[in-house]
């Protein structure tokens, strides 16, 4: 099948109809019953799938289920599978020796529980800047800001969410993150500039939400920490995060806190081999939801792309474009739905860069607003979707549902507000020197 042919509505509309055949079962029963936890989300997959394999135009089932299989055997997703297995590994063992315990005892009696969660929001943005993923920033500091929310009694999720939020300040403003890679390539753009113009939208984002934690933080009630811990144990959770910030390879990082929390753990508790074997098992079965989840989402987007889903989309999404303010708006829709189709922010980006560099040049925008759009509105979506890499990670490490972050994005929410009103008010203006360039191309 010619998915670059041009596509009727029919077909366009069932080519993406398991998308919300997946939200209806999933959405639709929790919200019956007022409890997203109940429902199980792989379930829900399984019916998208099923009913993605019976739209899907072939004369054999064998080759459908190919389609679906090469979806999921695609080497970005084996590549993820491998952090959810170290991940749950080193999550585990940490926990079992002591070691998330003693981290997390030593932040509770040194920062005044009120700034604790502005300080998790602010650490997760460091460290994703400095690696420029959100996938490792949420390795690194999702066993950290669940054990404190358990310490203190409260909403795990609150406390991921603020990870996951920082996590996304980074991926979408680091020089060395494959979003802005993407985008600014795709454009033809310096990343430089690129950055210029994405620091008006998400530094204000951050520093809106950086306010909202300290009010909440002002709420915290005071309660008494242990302190009986050995300091020793933190030293794994301290390699990891200190690894990930100067921004060596996740799955080196993981590996290395394997080995040394199990240094530790001979020099420091009673634990043996035996012990730290059954603590790593435990870690790498709790992964086991997680993957078939991420198995299961990548095939059922790889037959909506054999469909023609994505070429439906921008088809559709680009029939009537009016105006630079209309063009600009187009665009982040665009790379939005697409992303809610292939879960991977640097794909979407990928996968409509061309065309949005024909509708600047149309009318005429500034490729670094354009770079800044497609990155920006991507990590949105990513941030959201309850079956992205990022949720289902966070979900894994923290036993929650990825759905449960979502309500306490407050990055994401403000960085809707700051993508909608650059678009309105056409911010941040066109330098000399970009006028100059933009004149000189157009003659």
């Amino acid at each position: 099948m010619d998915n670059e042919t041009k596509m009727t509505k029919a077909r366009g509309f069932l080519a993406i109809s398991p998308i919300l055949i997946f939200l209806l079962f999933y959405l639709w029963p929790s919200i019956a019953i007022g409890d997203f936890y109940k429902v199980p989300i792989s379930v829900a997959f399984i019916v998208a799938v099923i009913w993605a394999i019976i739209t899907t135009r072939s004369n054999t089932l064998t080759y459908k289920i190919e389609i679906f299989s090469k979806g999921a055997a695609n080497t970005n997703i084996l590549y993820m599978i491998w952090i959810f297995i170290l991940a749950g590994a080193f999550a585990s063992l940490a926990k079992g020796i002591g070691a998330i315990d003693a981290t997390v005892s030593l932040t509770l009696n040194t920062l005044p529980q009120q700034l604790i969660i502005p300080g998790i929001f602010l650490s997760a943005c460091f460290i994703s800047v400095s690696i420029g993923t959100s996938v490792g920033t949420v390795v690194a500091l999702t066993p950290f800001a669940t054990g404190i929310a358990a310490d203190l009694g409260a909403d795990a999720s609150f406390f991921v969410a603020a990870v996951i939020g920082g996590s996304f300040f980074g991926d979408n403003l680091s020089f060395i993150s494959d979003t802005t890679i993407a985008a600014t390539r795709s454009q033809d753009c310096p990343m430089s500039d690129k950055f210029k113009a994405n620091i008006w939208i998400a530094a204000p984002a951050a520093l809106l939400t950086l306010i909202v934690y300290i009010i909440i933080g002002q709420t915290a009630t005071s309660i008494p920490i242990s302190s009986t811990t050995n300091s020793l144990l933190i030293i794994p959770y301290l390699v990891v995060i200190v690894m990930a910030a100067i921004g060596i390879n996740v799955l080196v990082v993981l590996i290395m806190g394997i080995i040394v929390s199990a240094i530790i753990a001979l020099l420091c508790t009673k634990h043996g081999l035996l012990d730290m074997m059954l603590f790593m098992g435990e870690g790498i079965t709790s992964m086991g939801d997680l993957i078939v989840v991420t198995l299961l989402a990548s095939g059922l987007l790889g037959l909506i792309k054999h469909n023609g889903g994505i070429t439906f989309i921008i088809q559709w999404l680009t029939r009537h474009i009016n105006g630079a303010r209309g063009a600009q708006s187009c665009i982040a829709l665009l790379v939005s739905i697409v992303n809610l189709c292939t879960a991977n922010n640097t794909i979407a980006i990928i996968t409509v860069g061309e065309l949005s560099k024909r509708i600047s040049n149309q009318f005429k925008l500034q490729p670094r607003k354009v770079a800044s759009i497609l990155d920006t509105c991507s990590c949105i979506v990513q941030s959201i979707i309850p079956y992205g890499a990022q949720a289902l990670l966070a979900a894994g490490l923290s036993q929650l549902s990825p759905v449960s972050f979502t309500r306490y994005m407050f990055y994401t929410m403000f960085l809707v507000l700051m993508v909608a009103l650059s678009i309105i008010f056409r911010f941040p203006r066109p330098t000399k020197q970009i006028m100059s360039l933009q004149s000189t191309h157009s003659s």
